[in-house]
């Protein structure tokens, strides 16, 4: 949840470098509060998943900003520009080129972006039990 909520708190911050963990964790919490808030769609509103209802588009609009803004941070972590997001456009071929590049391994050297934000968070130190 703190990663979530790292996203939230940087809501237009289209610089610096996202960790695939950032990353991965906002897409799946915000996939589980999609699913509930679909499924409380459904029980209140009677809308089912294709069409949407009223609660699940505004946590969609609400999450649209963030969204851009960690997936061109997560981007800038592996050397590329956060306009590559463009690239999902294309149908199939561009969803797996951006997915490929989400899921890359971060670049540990520092890049125009700033420095690897795992070595600045200290995850690469050794962990004594």
């Amino acid at each position: 949840m703190q990663w979530y909520l790292k996203v939230l708190r940087q809501y237009a911050d289209f610089t610096g470098r996202a960790r695939r963990t950032e990353f991965w964790m906002f897409v799946l919490v915000n996939v589980l509060i999609s699913i509930v808030l679909g499924l409380i769609d459904y029980a209140i509103f009677g809308y089912n998943s294709g069409r949407g209802g009223p609660l699940g588009l505004l946590y969609s609009l609400a999450v649209l900003l963030p969204s851009i803004a960690v997936s061109a941070r997560r981007l800038h972590d592996i050397g590329r520009s956060g306009w590559w997001q463009l690239v999902a456009i294309i149908p199939i071929i561009g969803w797996i080129f951006v997915i490929v590049w989400y899921a890359t391994p971060d670049r540990a050297e520092p890049n125009r972006w700033g420095q690897n934000p795992k070595a600045e968070s200290g995850a690469d130190s050794p962990v004594i039990y």
